[in-house]
């Protein structure tokens, strides 16, 4: 079997069952605008890595066992402010080891968004 050459994480996809108010919301929560905005998909550009958002029904094949984790500097902070914004807590922070702190939230859709601080990989 052939490695896979990856060049890294690409792309996120969550999906939603109404596009234009997720899209409201996570403009909001990290604080860009979409750069690609299409009524079957609308992409964000968060740091180099692709966030999708895409209504319910357009994949073949729900799935159920991904989580995501989003870089930040302060996962208690970051979570408290996405709740302040409706999302609701999924996993409280914890400090897993050696100085790396994770948690989630779900969106107002139920889409996990989870959040690391790790200080062993440079941004």
């Amino acid at each position: 079997m052939a490695a896979i050459h990856s060049k890294g994480l690409a792309t996120c996809i969550y999906r939603v069952p109404e596009i234009e108010s997720a899209k409201r919301w996570y403009s909001e929560a990290f604080g860009v605008a979409p750069y690609f905005d299409q009524p079957f998909y609308v992409g964000f550009n968060i740091a180099g890595y692709e966030l999708g958002l895409q209504p319910e029904g357009t994949a073949p094949v729900p799935v159920h066992n991904v989580m995501t984790y989003w870089r930040v500097d302060d996962v208690a902070a970051t979570m408290d402010a996405l709740m302040a914004q409706g999302a609701s807590l999924l996993d409280a922070p914890q400090d897993v080891g050696e100085g790396i702190v994770c948690g989630a939230v779900r969106d107002p859709w139920g889409n996990a968004i989870g959040l690391i601080f790790n200080p062993h990989f440079a941004v």
